[in-house]
């Protein structure tokens, strides 16, 4: 099976989560972590939920999943750790037309969730298909060690010159020439050191006034 990739807006959006233990706590952290307004249907919770819930971060259904707890969900995860309930979920999910997660279902899954690196605003997703979600992790702890933490002020630099570049016929070239410049090695430890007067040096020989780190905005002592 081949799944097409892309990234959903969860933030606000209400997410279900049917099951309550460790492998539901993953699928609930991350949905937390992107904003998502996230109800736990299960009799039990890990202690780990049980923390998210007492800090106002999750809603708790402390009961068995009926139909009408996916009333309104954006999207569905059945991460019980009984088969035949997550089956359950899913054929009523997918009869409602709702995106459905399947945690020991891969080849039933509407989606998959990805290993990912997260660099501030870069976002990196490692799949398999479902195939080896422990080689997605693997090659997710490979790739943790080769991108740092410059990646995301490159990110937001490159980001502020396109918005300051938005009206220019030449946009893209000039971002072209922007990223050849700053993904070198050099460039990449001036980014991961915070030495602004050498980005500060190398925008304004390609762009000219105004830009500079802080004149396009971008704050590297958060």
């Amino acid at each position: 099976m081949s799944y097409y990739p892309l990234f959903f807006e969860v933030d606000g959006r209400p997410c279900l989560v049917v099951g309550g233990g460790k492998v539901a706590e993953r699928k609930v952290r991350s949905l937390v972590g992107c904003g998502a307004s996230v109800t736990v249907v299960s009799p039990r919770l890990t202690p780990g939920l049980t923390e998210l819930l007492a800090g106002g971060r999750i809603s708790h259904r402390q009961k068995r999943f009926s139909a009408d707890d996916m009333d309104g969900a954006f999207l569905v995860f059945a991460a019980s750790s009984t088969r035949s309930v997550n089956q359950r979920v899913a054929g009523i999910a997918k009869a409602a037309g709702m995106p459905v997660n399947i945690a020991d279902d891969p080849e039933g899954c509407d989606f998959l969730v990805p290993s990912v690196i997260e660099r501030g605003p870069l976002k990196i997703a490692v799949s398999t298909s479902g195939k080896s979600p422990y080689l997605a992790k693997h090659i997710r702890e490979e790739l943790e060690g080769e991108i740092g933490p410059e990646y995301s002020r490159l990110l937001e630099v490159a980001g502020a010159v396109r918005i300051k570049l938005l009206k220019d016929k030449q946009k893209e070239v000039k971002l072209k020439r922007l990223y050849d410049s700053l993904l070198t090695p050099t460039a990449l430890g001036w980014i991961r050191h915070g030495a602004e007067d050498k980005v500060n040096g190398l925008l304004k020989g390609l762009f000219g006034e105004g830009f500079t780190v802080s004149g396009l905005g971008v704050d590297w002592k958060k």
